[in-house]
């Protein structure tokens, strides 16, 4: 009896191969690329999808009547990705998590209608590609007729993951 239990053991550890943590595989794009091509979150992830966030006001001690009282793209999405962060870390998270944005832009009127995709990516490169932060995240941006508020030239989503720890209990 104790043999057969033995000899299931080690048949189901072999079967199972190493034990070792599963890992979120980011799938790199080659450089100048800001963006990855993907990311593969492992089965047993804990995922954090963060709703759509807007900025705040450069001065929140007055009213907030024009985009110049939110900033250009650029200045919105630092204050937006600033907002991200302090969400994350309430949670025991870190812009290192984030695995995935969704960024929808506005276009400028002082760009003639058009988003200011270069302001963006300025922003961006402050949080992600950076020696505190390395990582580069999936990301999709598209320009929309509007957003929730005339003042608002930027939203963003985002998606936060984390890889399940190995129990090493036997």
């Amino acid at each position: 009896m104790m043999n057969r239990l033995l000899t299931a053991l080690f048949a189901a550890a072999a079967i199972a191969g190493p034990a070792h943590a599963a890992e979120i595989t980011r799938l790199v794009n080659p450089p100048p690329a800001l963006i990855l091509g993907g990311v593969v979150v492992p089965a047993g992830s804990e995922t954090v999808l963060l709703s759509g966030q807007l900025a705040s006001p450069i001065d929140p001690s007055k009213p907030a009547t024009s985009i110049a009282d939110f900033g250009d793209t650029k200045t919105q999405t630092i204050s937006i990705f600033k907002k991200i962060d302090a969400a994350l870390k309430k949670i025991g998270y870190t812009m290192k998590d984030v695995v995935k944005l969704t960024v929808f832009v506005a276009g400028d009127p002082a760009l003639g209608g058009k988003m200011d995709f270069a302001g963006f990516n300025e922003g961006y490169k402050q949080f992600f590609g950076t020696a505190e932060n390395p990582n580069l995240v999936a990301r999709s941006t598209v320009q929309v007729a509007a957003l929730a508020g005339p003042n608002f030239l930027i939203e963003i989503e985002a998606i936060a993951a984390k890889a399940p720890k190995m129990d090493h209990k036997m």
